[in-house]
């Protein structure tokens, strides 16, 4: 199902610690296995353990950083928010595990977008785990925030995680349960 690509990491890197979600730091030279390239971020096995590195250190793992995966370098501009690109930005999202996005994954249970007096907006998402002990919740939904955050005519974002209704396998979508050989 993935394409793995074993490199040493070419600096000390900080990482986020799958599942616990705790960061450590990984030092240069350590052999690395990245099983994952999703959502601009890399999930990667290294020590017995999966790790998730950001864009912005792609250069630890011998990748070049590039706009396509740090978002939000560009120039944002005012007005409207187009739902329809909220949905696609949250399409580009990924449980570090799971080679499925967040909304694929029926993980996003609401999106509302309120306007400001500025002709800005706030948009508010909630949005649940596969795991209520998964300690990497508040790295999904603080990369879901970003790259909302991102988006033209977007001022504030707030992504929060909820436990009702309980996730289960049935919210996947047709398109997940391909990707993850469900049907």
């Amino acid at each position: 199902m993935h394409n793995v690509t074993s490199v040493e990491l070419k600096r000390d890197c900080e990482v986020i610690q799958i599942p616990l979600g705790a960061t450590v730091t990984l030092p240069a030279g350590t052999a690395v296995d990245i099983t994952q390239t999703l959502g601009g971020t890399y999930t990667i096995h290294a020590k017995g353990g999966l790790y998730r590195v950001a864009a912005k250190d792609a250069d630890a793992l011998g990748l070049e950083v590039t706009a396509a995966n740090t978002s939000g370098n560009e120039a944002k501009s005012e007005g409207p928010v187009d739902e329809k690109l909220v949905w696609e930005t949250l399409k580009t999202c990924y449980d570090p595990e799971i080679p499925v996005n967040i909304v694929d994954l029926g993980l996003v249970y609401d999106l509302h977008i309120e306007p400001l007096p500025n002709g800005n907006s706030l948009v508010s998402v909630k949005m649940t785990l596969t795991a209520p002990g998964c300690g990497m919740g508040a790295t999904i939904a603080g990369d879901a925030q970003q790259k909302i955050l991102y988006l033209p005519g977007v001022e504030e974002a707030v992504v929060e995680i909820v436990w009702d209704p309980p996730w289960h396998q049935s919210m996947i979508t047709e398109q997940g349960r391909k990707i993850l050989g469900l049907e």
